[in-house]
Order: C-alpha cells, then structure tokens, then sequence
C-alpha cells in the first residue's frame, strides 16, 4: 500500500487498527512513533546495483492503556512527515515488534490495516544458477493408454 492510499482511507475510519496476518491484532494502545523515508542502496548477487525507497511507519505497544489513536491523528503526522521530510508517495512497510521487530508490507480488508508477511527472494535468479520453474503441460483428455502420449511427445 501507498502512502497516497492510506491517506484516502484514513478519513472514512472511526479507528486504526492493524491485523497480522495471523489474525492477532496489534494492541488497541499502540502507538505510531515513527514516520520516515527509508532508502536501501545495494548490490544483488548478479552485480546489478539496485535502489529502493519505502515509507517506514513504526508501531510500539507501550502501556499506556488509556492511548488511542484516532485517523486524524495518524493523518496529522502523515501532514507533518510530508512537510518536514519531504516524504514522496512510496509503498508503506511497518515496523512493529511482536516476538521481534518484524517488517512487514500494509494492506487494507475494507475495515482493518493488515500487517502481511514479507519474504526474501533472489532478485538475479538466472545469475545464481537458480532453475526457473518447470511449464507445467495440461494433460486433461489423454487416458493413461493413449498413443498420443509418448515419451519424446513432452506431455509425460
């Protein structure tokens, strides 16, 4: 998610709330403590130098049980990263530590921000010998005894 998209959503909101994917939801207490631009300038491993910029949003569970935020609120401090730091509109990632602080992408269900799982991958798979993955052949209609089917054919 953009940072343009939750700000589109953030006004049709009572509450923020954030959902693992898990189903566990962040604390009602949480708070957002951080908004900034994080940049990763980096080699991959077929020597292809890459950039990317993501906005962070931190979320901290503290014991302020009394604590909400409320939409306007987090579009306030949206308001106030844009000017002070001159935040472009990139994909979101969130910083909110569970077992350990975890990163995770943002998504929106139609009521709750939903912390998604990320994952790694080789950004130069042909260059690490890495195989791609085999086309899978459609063998509908063809009967194990059919002549049709040989060996050299490519569909067994």
């Amino acid at each position: 998610m953009k940072l343009s998209e939750i700000k589109k959503i953030l006004p049709t909101l009572n509450n923020v709330e954030f959902q693992l994917e898990n189903g566990n939801f962040v604390p009602e207490h949480f708070h957002v403590t951080e908004i900034g631009t994080i940049t990763k300038h980096f080699i991959d491993c077929g020597g292809i130098i890459r950039s990317e910029k993501t906005i962070s949003f931190q979320l901290w569970n503290a014991n302020d049980f009394k604590h909400r935020l409320k939409p306007t609120k987090l579009i306030n401090i949206i308001k106030l990263s844009e000017e002070k730091l001159d935040i472009e509109d990139h994909e979101i990632e969130v910083e909110y530590q569970d077992v350990t602080i975890g990163k995770y992408d943002l998504d929106f269900n139609g009521k709750n921000f939903i912390l998604k799982n990320k994952t790694t991958a080789c950004l130069a798979q042909e260059a690490c010998g890495i195989p791609t993955e085999k086309q899978k052949l459609n063998l509908s209609g063809l009967s194990s005894n059919s002549s049709t089917c040989k060996p050299e054919s490519g569909c067994c």
